[in-house]
């Protein structure tokens, strides 16, 4: 694949995205449900009427479909308002976007807002996600918009000002100062996008950090921290990287409990800062601190460094000034680095794209993006306990091009960053979804670009792989490997599971990742003329002799389809050359349905489809494997004889049409409707 300068390296669909200016790019995002920002906002000022928005309507359906669902109690006394009914002077930001800005309500969402407080730490991207230039005053028509990432494209949401409040306060998140509403109707966005306000309850804060930013998250268990994790943290936000750490609860049905320090386990916050102090009474060393912020905007720890420890009267003024220490409660606090790895368990960074740092100074990734899917039957394989299916998952050339610059520990090689999303499964949350086990394996191996077959698994072991299999949105992990090429299989756990997911490779230097596809083709597609009834007679009275295929024999129906298919002068017949030619191929893909019918129940399994179709001569992509498992296959995932000739003699056909009328072999063709 070509190298951009930008950095980046996308399958083809994206690329041609890029190409049509861009859409789903920063400069040109794509509108959610189509709504158009500028122009419903035009037409409600001239209008003079309030924009109601019918896609995310102010009914029970917007606030969800369970505990927020029409038989909850909870939802009886709701009243959507918007701001101008709920407070004299609304103000969309109030003397700048800040992290006191963003209070948690009734909605167990403050991963969310962990992740929105991080975001306010730096003003590029929080404009980014919140356009500025919104208010209550200039240019109102009760119509708001932000933009997110969403699985490689950034989407602009349109929403009304039509908040759920309770009593005349909002039930969800709001701001410390009572007249400012851009969290709340950030917070109404991303609850569009997802369906509902109920379908954001429960997460990761990465998860919000990645549709802030499109950036890839690392986690750190503390337990299993490296020893240079102070400087990881340290360098990560002087990168402009968001960072999240919670404490995790071992009791379930107690979660979001609070400890004796004033921290509470269970609940995520946002790392706002990282710094070193020298106290008068230390002669030499200094001392780490960390500043964490909890989305409540109040509860705070009490232990050393806290607000009003008595740490801070070793600092001198100037020390106060530089870390802005402030005695209040606001939920935002100091604590020694040590205290913080005692206290927290795991620790969330967020590092950010190219397209997210302008600044030259500041180190940028490089980036591969690959969409694909699982298709039950064909390319959902489940991982490799499950052999037999493995190496249909869908696979990924990775061709690692530049060893680090700094290899750390003299170590040489390639560092870089798998990350494997599964798509739209909170959305579907209230049809019942739930997130899949995922998980992916790498494999090295030189210059075949076909898809690996099965033996290519059983005999070769995996260069690396992810820590494990987990039912989290995504599995992010680091890697160093030799430049080389190798093949990356994403899966999920069990076999059988559809979903559709993105590929994600961020490298320090060059690399490329591609979908491996076997080219289309077939061996020898040659020209092919009995009637569909005199067909019927002959194919029948031999499939009767040959009890192991276990078929009741063609239908006319079928026969008429192979006539059809392969009558290329209008005929409505097979010449004797025709006719050889077709009994020729059917002889030889019964003996392949034969060699995989082993156990001779008269059926192949929809996976071992993909070999016979390769032993029949024909070479297909993912796509094609997954149209015809869902065109063939019967609903235990078994393909009988019939079904299996009546394809192969459609992808007979079809090469041999296409090759009519490829005349000059360029493996284009352009057609008119009659042909």
């Amino acid at each position: 694949m070509p190298y951009t300068p930008s950095g980046f390296f996308c399958d083809r669909l994206i690329r041609e995205r890029e190409r049509r200016d861009g859409e789903g790019s920063l400069n040109k995002p794509l509108r959610f449900n189509g709504q158009d920002f500028n122009v419903l906002r035009q037409e409600c000022l001239q209008r003079k009427s309030l924009f109601e928005d019918d896609s995310f309507p102010a009914t029970v359906e917007s606030l969800g479909f369970k505990e927020l669902g029409h038989k909850s109690n909870k939802v009886k006394n709701i009243v959507w308002k918007r701001p101008k009914e709920i407070c004299e002077n609304p103000q969309f930001i109030v003397g700048g976007a800040s992290r006191t800005d963003i209070c948690q309500g009734d909605l167990g969402d403050c991963w969310l807002l962990a992740a929105i407080a991080c975001l306010t730490l730096n003003e590029k991207l929080l404009y980014r996600v919140v356009p500025q230039e919104q208010s209550f005053s200039e240019g109102y028509g009760g119509i708001f918009h932000f933009q997110f990432w969403r699985y490689g494209d950034w989407v602009d949401v349109v929403i009304d000002d039509r908040i759920p409040t309770f009593n005349n306060q909002l039930v969800f998140t709001k701001s410390a100062e009572r007249n400012e509403f851009w969290s709340a109707l950030l917070e109404k966005a991303y609850a569009k996008l997802h369906g509902s306000y109920e379908a954001l309850k429960g997460g990761n804060t990465t998860e919000a950090m990645e549709d802030f930013t499109g950036g890839v998250t690392e986690f750190y268990e503390m337990k299993e921290a490296p020893k240079e994790l102070y400087k990881i943290m340290k360098k990560a936000l002087e990168r402009g990287s968001l960072m999240g750490c919670s404490i995790d609860s071992l009791v379930p049905a107690r979660f979001e409990t609070r400890t004796v320090t004033g921290l509470v386990k269970g609940h995520a916050y946002s790392v706002t800062a990282v710094e070193e102090c020298k106290p008068s009474q230390h002669k030499e060393s200094k001392v780490r601190l960390v500043r964490l912020r909890n989305p409540w905007g109040q509860v705070e720890w009490n232990g050393p460094w806290s607000d009003n420890s008595k740490e801070w009267a070793t600092l001198s003024k100037s020390e106060k000034d530089k870390l802005q220490h402030q005695s209040a409660e606001d939920g935002e606090f100091w604590m020694s680095f040590e205290d913080f790895k005692k206290n927290y368990t795991k620790i969330e960074i967020c590092n950010l794209t190219p397209d997210a740092l302008e600044d030259d100074k500041i180190h940028k990734w490089t980036v591969s993006v690959n969409e694909g899917r699982w298709v039950r039957g064909c390319s959902a394989g489940g991982c490799r306990n499950y052999p037999d299916t493995f190496w249909t998952n869908p696979q990924y050339r990775l061709r690692l091009l530049e060893e680090d610059d700094d290899p750390e520990d003299n170590e040489v090689g390639c560092t870089f960053v798998v990350a494997l999303m599964q798509k739209n499964r909170r959305k579907e949350r209230k049809m019942g979804a739930n997130l899949f086990t995922i998980g992916f394996a790498i494999y090295e191996m030189h210059g075949n670009k076909q898809h690996m077959q099965k033996d290519f698994f059983l005999f070769n072991s995996s260069k690396a792989r992810c820590k494990s299999y987990i039912n989290l949105r995504e599995v992010t992990q680091r890697f160093r490997l030799s430049p080389g090429e190798y093949v990356i299989v994403p899966s999920t756990y069990e076999p059988h599971q559809e979903g559709e997911f993105i590929l994600r490779v961020f490298s320090e230097k060059r690399n490329t990742s591609e979908e491996i596809e076997n080219r289309i083709e077939a061996d020898h597609p040659v020209d092919m003329e009995i009637t569909a009834n005199e067909l019927k007679n002959v194919l029948n009275r031999v499939i009767t002799k040959h009890k192991d295929l276990n078929t009741e024999g063609f239908s006319l129906e079928s026969c008429r389809s192979m006539i059809a298919l392969m009558d290329m002068d209008g005929t409505g017949r097979l010449n004797l050359q025709e006719f050889r030619h077709l009994w020729n191929k059917i002889k030889q893909w019964q003996g392949i349905f034969k060699h995989y019918d082993a156990d001779q129940s008269g059926s192949i399994n929809s996976y071992e489809m993909r070999n016979a179709v390769n032993d029949a001569g024909f070479r297909l992509n993912n796509q094609l494997y997954d149209i015809i498992t869902m065109r063939y296959a019967n609903e235990n995932m078994n393909i009988d004889f019939d079904s299996f000739i009546s394809c192969l003699v459609r992808l007979e056909a079809m090469f041999r049409a296409f090759q009519a009328f490829d005349q000059d072999g360029d493996g284009t063709i352009r057609l008119s409707v009659l042909e």
